[in-house]
């Protein structure tokens, strides 16, 4: 493993800084701009950043995540987190503990000797001791393969040609207009065009890169415990959230309430997820589980999501971690043999056809609006006004697809999940009854958003009002109120790749609270749509 580690790294940099030193030569033989100044200030702001970040976010952990470090941990997490250390001749991490029901874990620091390793109250409730250890053990698998420096390396590249785009972009605006100069600042807007899209292009490696680091963590883990079956509960329990033991709802494990450059079993945007029973008389039904991979493995759109995040799907490192089985006697966990049923990128288009087309009505009602200006040609406004209202018509249409407004029917949590067709843009309304067990983001005092718990499991709940500071006020001041309630939430169902549930009332703890964001979009659409038939009224007039 350490040898394909290492050639997957060395390949990396020498991608990524190749093609930095690539776009440095061209700009120095072309146009002798001096950007060293630059690229010298990018790294060093980067290089600060790495420094300064784990103690900053030491801070942040105990200041808003009411995070308690040197939490002493139970005696069979602490005797293998030792023992690991000493095959690895590494320091003991520094760990931390957040009194919240939902599941999290992740890492962050500068090397493997100064490791902090933080998990929340969720983690010993959920999983059994082995499970434990395997997500502890993908956590070391971070420090161990120094993967937070070496992300902040790979980093540094997306950085530096961002800055080398913005610096030509500024030095073109400060030329003097002559010929040379004219043709120096033709030479830099295609340097800066290059740089960008390398820019791009790295942010994409490094993304690659991060999803790579991942895999091996995992089989660090895998390695560690000699054990693929726990780390495979663990993700399906942690990020699908589909609980492997029958008694989960009554467990309680030793742990109680006496980043910048972080890294996690899953990725935290993508996993705030559920925890659904798939234990049935006295065995593991692994329907569930399938059910649950569906989505990842059929859904267009969630290899769209992947392509943009820092964790592969959940259902691909599963079934990574099962083909490394065999290699310590063991069967694979899951074994997906389902067939898809259909293709889903029809789906996958059409959704992004609805999303999209009243931008590009509302562009081209611009375009032609602006052609008649310059042409003085105003009679004809009234077409480009035509092409507005077919905008606010379209976005009208588009917010009923997003938000069906039929009834709000009544669902579990493991249903929702196995639904392959939804997405951020196509969503379920539902109505869910359960118990409000922690915050969005674990201990967050600023999340307003929650992690609820049915009979079958745990989803993510978004909490969004119209206006950024409601939220936060919600957060500091009354969303306290509602953990550890029973509740009845409303809302849509949606996953992008996260499942979760878009609020729109809440009922918990004696009290109602309605989200007016689906209101307000839908009264500011219908605005739209008059004033776009003003705009006509006006321009047939003329």
């Amino acid at each position: 493993m350490r040898k394909i580690l290492a050639g997957v790294s060395a390949g990396t940099f020498a991608l990524l800084y190749g093609m930095l030193v690539l776009v440095l030569l061209i700009i120095f033989e072309l146009t002798g701009v001096p950007l060293i100044t630059a690229v010298i200030a990018s790294a060093i702001v980067l290089l600060i950043q790495f420094l300064i970040s784990p103690f900053l976010t030491d801070l942040s952990q105990r200041w808003f995540y009411k995070t308690k470090f040197g939490a002493e941990m139970p005696p069979y997490l602490k005797a293998f987190i030792e023992q690991v250390c000493h095959e690895q001749n590494m320091k003991y991490p520094k760990m931390g503990f957040i009194d919240d029901g939902a599941p999290n874990a992740f890492t962050y620091g500068h090397t493997k000797n100064n490791a902090r390793i933080v998990l929340t109250r969720g983690i010993f409730e959920l999983l059994t001791e082995d499970e434990v250890k395997a997500v502890v053990a993908h956590e070391l698998g971070h420090a161990i393969h120094y993967d937070m420096l070496l992300m902040t390396a790979a980093e540094l590249v997306p950085t530096v040609l961002y800055a080398i785009a913005r610096g030509l972009m500024e030095g073109m605006k400060s030329s003097d207009g002559d010929s040379d100069s004219s043709k120096s600042a033709a030479a830099q807007a295609i340097i800066a065009a290059v740089a960008y899209l390398l820019y791009i292009i790295a942010q994409y490696i490094v993304l690659w890169f991060s999803r790579t680091r991942e895999y091996f963590a995992d089989e660090y883990a895998v390695e560690a415990t000699k054990n693929p079956e726990a780390l495979s509960r663990a993700l399906i329990q942690i990020g699908f959230g589909l609980s492997t033991h029958a008694d989960t709802k009554d467990r309680k494990r030793g742990m109680s309430a006496s980043s910048t450059n972080a890294m996690g079993i899953f990725d935290t945007k993508a996993s705030k997820s559920l925890v659904v029973s798939c234990f049935v008389d006295g065995e593991i039904d692994k329907t569930h589980i399938k059910n649950a991979m569906k989505w990842e493995l059929w859904n267009t759109w969630a290899k769209w999501y992947e392509l943009n995040s820092t964790h592969p799907l959940i259902s691909k490192r599963l079934q990574a971690i099962d083909r490394l089985a065999p290699q310590y006697g063991k069967a694979p966990f899951v074994n997906f043999d389902l067939q898809k049923p259909e293709s889903y990128l029809d789906d996958f288009f059409r959704e992004i056809g609805i999303s999209i087309a009243p931008v590009i009505a509302f562009l081209a009602a611009a375009a032609v609006a602006a052609v008649l200006f310059i042409q003085e040609r105003m009679g004809l406004l009234w077409v480009a006004a035509v092409l507005l209202i077919v905008s606010a018509v379209l976005s009208l249409l588009k917010y009923r697809f997003t938000h069906p407004a039929n009834a709000y029917h009544e669902a579990t949590v493991a249903g929702l999940l196995a639904e392959p067709k939804v997405s951020g843009i196509r969503s379920i309304p539902c109505e869910l009854r359960g118990t409000i067990i922690g915050r969005g983001d674990p201990g967050c005092i600023f999340n307003e958003d929650f992690v609820l718990q049915d009979e079958s499991g745990i989803i993510f709940l978004d909490y969004n009002q119209p206006l950024f500071i409601l939220n936060k006020i919600f957060a500091l001041f009354r969303a306290k109120d509602n953990l550890d309630q029973k509740a009845v939430v409303r809302g849509w169902y949606r996953r992008s790749p996260v499942p979760y549930v878009e609020l729109y009332t809440i009922e918990a703890g004696g009290k109602t609270k309605k989200i007016f964001t689906y209101g307000v979009g839908k009264v500011l659409r219908w605005l739209y749509l008059i004033l776009a038939v003003a705009a006509f009224a006006a321009a047939f007039m003329l």
